[in-house]
């Protein structure tokens, strides 16, 4: 949470509830601004995202990708849906640097090596409908995340740069 982007990401549940995992550590850091301004917001779709101020976090802002309803599981399609929402509302906001966690992988269930697939598709579309970040950072935890991160990305952005991404 010590991120010092533009934008750090929320692997969210569509009631916008700061509860346990990635949620629950920008709770603890951003202080009690950031739920606030979630209650007012109130629920969204799952599959869709939310933005909204850092709080007392290095970060100007948190987008609330919700992969998954409050005690429900991510799936491939809301996991894509969220991020693909989430890039769009950093490109809109004009945010260039954003610290995103593997969404869904955690209380949500959803499996490191298709997280990491999706994240790449969502990026590179990210880009090729003109958002051009400075930096994207993925903030992962563990020796088989960044593996799955890294099998996912190198052949992508290879495949991208062929492409004149």
């Amino acid at each position: 949470m010590d991120q010092r982007v533009d934008a750090i990401v929320n692997a969210a549940n569509n009631d916008l509830v700061l509860g346990g995992g990635v949620a629950g550590a920008i709770r603890r850091k951003g202080g009690p601004a950031i739920q606030a301004e979630c209650d007012a917001h109130g629920s969204i779709n799952v599959g869709s995202a939310a933005i909204t101020g850092g709080g007392d976090l290095p970060a100007r802002h948190v987008i609330h990708a919700a992969s998954m309803s409050l005690g429900g599981r991510t799936t491939r399609a809301s996991l894509s849906s969220s991020m693909r929402e989430t890039f769009n509302l950093a490109r809109l906001q004009g945010l260039v640097s954003i610290a995103v966690p593997a969404v869904g992988t955690g209380i949500a269930g959803f499996p490191i090596e298709d997280c990491a697939r999706v994240m790449a598709e969502c990026l590179l579309d990210a880009k090729r409908d003109g958002w051009d970040p400075e930096e994207v950072r993925f903030v992962l935890f563990g020796a088989d995340a960044k593996r799955a991160f890294e099998a996912a990305f190198w052949p992508a952005w290879y495949a991208a740069a062929d492409a004149g991404c």
